[in-house]
């Protein structure tokens, strides 16, 4: 059988399957799951499942479903929307829309943000900041009251998108161990599945980072908790953030945090990645800053490689734009393939998807012309 690489895109009108089998020449469909914004997608390789996250105020918050490589979509209403009210309160606007009278599961949700499947479990991410799991394969929800409990929540700060909790992570050898990244809160971490949690926020050196002018650097002890994105390297409890204020390293499971921006172009970005095969092999793009734009220094386009987990960096250019470049690429928009020699991949918010399948090498632009990219995935499978 065939194995392809399917490039799992949301974006804020539906869902987008970029699908290759040499991963030079790439099939585009969609949109999948009737405009909605899909913040992000999952697929699990054994079943062939796919997952679409989103919504936001009109449609409220939901988790689409295939299970036939995206011919076909599902709906799992996770919270009414204000077309929800629309219709229940007008018969000819319901008319119009085909709109059935589904229960939602929950009252309280805005959209879904992450989705992470794991060791027979979907997990999910939704604003404001609640995880949510599913046991059935996302036909039905449970919210995890360990988080919602958590001690001081009521102090938690949203960040510019609001209290998103956007990045989920799992020990693939350890079902028990989970961590979170939720804009502004900062990193948690489970270690026994869920039912209970720690924030893990600590600088490994707080003297050298005492003081930072801007309000989402790292003070009194901690990173910042403005994480917006978070990785785990592949055989150990190595992680990789990208903050709002730089670019920062723990080997021991997020106890402690070194600063490894040094090197790069600014402090600000949003994505990261790992290599599947090398834990000292990331990739992130830098943007030149949160007021100044988010677009890439100097308007030229590039991804930075670090071979040594941080410690030094490169700039990938060959076949990206060099100049007018004014594009962001957001916190779930890049991510990698497994093969052995992984291929990465990007979208940005003009609607453009980048590969490299030589380590950044080369960069070859595969679709344009999409919406706004919001996230893009990759799953293998026939």
């Amino acid at each position: 059988m065939t194995v392809a690489v399917h490039l799992l895109v949301g974006t804020t009108k539906g869902a987008f399957i970029l699908t290759s089998t040499d991963r030079d020449v790439w099939d585009v469909s969609g949109p999948h799951c009737n405009g909605w914004t899909i913040n992000h997608m999952a697929g699990d390789p054994d079943s062939g499942t796919l997952w679409a996250g989103g919504g936001g105020d009109w449609y409220g918050a939901g988790v689409w479903r295939s299970s036939d490589g995206g011919a076909t979509w599902t709906l799992c209403k996770l919270s009414p929307g204000q077309m929800d009210e629309w219709a229940a309160n007008d018969p000819d606007f319901a008319a119009m829309i085909g709109w059935e009278d589904t229960p939602a599961l929950f009252d309280d949700l805005h959209s879904v943000w992450a989705l992470h499947h794991a060791h027979g479990a979907l997990w999910a991410g939704a604003k404001p900041g609640t995880l949510l799991k599913s046991t059935d394969g996302g036909l039905s929800w449970q919210r995890n009251d360990a988080l919602a409990d958590f001690e001081g929540r009521e102090d938690w700060s949203p960040g510019g998108a609001g209290l998103t909790l956007h990045t989920i992570v799992t020990a693939p050898d350890d079902p028990g161990k989970i961590w979170l990244g939720i804009s502004a809160a900062g990193v948690f971490a489970s270690e026994d599945g869920g039912q209970s949690w720690e924030r893990r926020n600590r600088l490994s050196n707080a003297e050298a980072c005492k003081h930072h002018d801007h309000p989402a650097g790292p003070r009194d002890g901690q990173t910042g908790h403005c994480v917006h994105n978070m990785v785990r390297a592949p055989g150990s409890d190595l992680l990789y953030q990208q903050n709002h204020h730089g670019v920062w390293r723990s080997n021991d499971g997020g106890r402690h945090w070194d600063d490894i921006t040094t090197g790069l172009p600014s402090t600000f970005g949003f994505p990261i990645v790992v290599d599947p095969n090398d834990p000292q092999v990331i990739w992130t793009l830098p943007l030149n800053g949160d007021s100044a734009g988010r677009y890439p220094p100097d308007a030229k386009a590039a991804v930075w490689m670090s071979r040594d987990g941080g410690d030094t960096w490169e700039a990938t250019r060959d076949g990206l734009p060099q100049e007018h470049c004014f594009f962001t690429v957001l916190r779930q928009a890049m991510t990698t393939d497994r093969h052995k020699q992984a291929g990465v991949y990007f979208g940005t918010n003009t609607g453009s998807v980048f590969a490299s399948t030589n380590g950044g090498t080369r960069w070859n632009e595969v679709a344009r012309h999409l919406p706004t990219v919001l996230s893009v995935e990759a799953v293998e499978m026939g």
